[in-house]
């Protein structure tokens, strides 16, 4: 038995049951989903706690409701270190998501119809920034930009070239497929050219912001949203930051403009993990996130996988499958039964959709919670390789189950 859940197996066995599955298939299988992280104990434990009872619509010292001085203490605490860890004029902890502090900031400069230019979905962008079945896509007139045919990067000549022909009201830069560094100053600079807001979505590289092995956006972009879930290793939900002249106007979108009561439990395990992210330890597990991509992918370019871009700067690669003839779809499936957790995406230039796509994504933010290095990363790269080149094949699936079920005894979830 689970002893953390000893209450909801008295209660709800059948929700008991999908706990216990949950708990053995993340301890047992290699997670390698690059928005996807497991948190400390500490986290866990606030995003349990009693907090979860208290009703607090408002900000500290200005609620709806009596009772509220201890949790204003945690929201208090998750603003200043949220402001301490990013260098940022102004922070607003209560947005539910990433995709709500991006509506947040829409919501805050924006009118329906108003025009963003944004990264296309398939070239890496994010659903909440520019497609058509979001809300994004449907309240606002979008145009997107991409990476280039010749290298798959951002061409920020031809960004510039398109917000001066669309002339955006906001321009929103980030990504949850991109492998390369992002130039917010270059994005800064274009920007200010058309005469528009920035906005950095950094929910995938936050933690390696703030430990700088990524640059900044802080500094070049009106608005930064962020996910706390992803390498920032904490609970669910997001953040905005803005300069100080559009802190009361975000403060307005967020309460009462588009949510009512914040879920103080979250924002309590907001501010813990918010305070493990302020330690050197956290800044060489950042460091050590980007070198295991590094090993990760440079193993499986020497297994002749095409990586889009050709390698990784940051968490995350991307695989180009066109060349196997194989889709992301039965990719994912079959090592998901050799025990290696990824998923498929869209690679720049599509050919199959979102359900199919013809590339993987794989990011290194779990297993480096887990303790690993390059050396396990070349053993995972070549578990990879060997897997998609053998598609199917159930003895070669055998064996690396088994591997993968060595590896993971060695290196528990935390």
């Amino acid at each position: 038995m689970l002893p953390q859940y000893k209450h909801i197996k008295d209660i709800d066995e059948e929700v008991y049951d999908a706990l216990q599955k949950e708990h053995e298939r993340q301890n047992y299988k290699i997670n390698l989903i690059a928005s996807e992280n497991y948190t400390s104990k500490a986290v866990l434990e606030a995003q349990g706690c009693i907090m979860t009872n208290k009703y607090a619509e408002g900000y500290p010292g200005k609620r709806y409701y009596g009772g509220c001085e201890n949790v204003d203490i945690a929201e208090r605490l998750a603003i200043e270190r949220c402001k301490r860890l990013f260098g940022a004029e102004h922070a607003n902890v209560q947005p539910h998501s990433g995709s709500a502090a991006n509506m947040a900031v829409y919501f805050t400069v924006l009118k329906p119809r108003d025009t963003i230019l944004s990264m296309d979905v398939t070239h890496g962008g994010h659903l909440s920034h520019s497609s058509p079945v979001n809300f994004s896509g449907k309240l606002y007139n979008v145009v997107t930009y991409g990476v280039s045919r010749k290298d798959e990067m951002i061409d920020h000549d031809e960004v510039l070239g398109i917000a001066r022909k669309a002339k955006p009201k906001l321009i929103v830069v980030g990504a949850s497929a991109y492998p390369r560094i992002i130039d917010f100053k270059r994005f800064h600079e274009i920007a200010d050219d058309v005469g528009a807001y920035l906005m950095a979505d950094i929910a995938h590289i936050a933690g390696m912001v703030t430990a700088g092995v990524h640059p900044s956006p802080v500094p070049h972009a009106d608005f930064v949203t962020t996910t706390t879930h992803k390498t920032l290793r904490g609970a669910r939900g997001g953040i905005v930051m803005c300069r100080e002249e559009f802190a009361r106007d975000v403060d307005r979108a967020v309460f009462p403009g588009m949510q009512g009561g914040p879920l103080m439990h979250v924002i309590a395990a907001k501010a813990v993990c918010l305070k493990e992210a302020l330690t050197p330890e956290f800044k060489a597990y950042q460091e050590q996130i980007v070198k295991n991509a590094k090993a990760l992918a440079d193993v499986l370019i020497e297994n002749r996988l095409r990586l889009v871009s050709g390698g990784t700067d940051n968490h995350l690669m991307l695989v180009n499958l066109r060349e196997l003839g194989i889709t992301g779809k039965d990719a994912e499936a079959y090592l998901s039964e050799c025990g290696i957790i990824l998923n498929k995406n869209t690679i720049p230039f599509e050919e199959l959709g979102p359900f199919v796509t013809s590339g993987i994504r794989i990011g290194t933010p779990s297993v480096t919670t887990r303790g690993m290095k390059e050396n396990e990363m070349r053993l995972i790269g070549s578990l990879i390789a060997r897997g998609v080149q053998n598609m199917g094949d159930a003895n070669v699936r055998d064996k690396i189950l088994s591997e993968i079920g060595a590896l993971c005894e060695k290196f528990p979830v935390p």
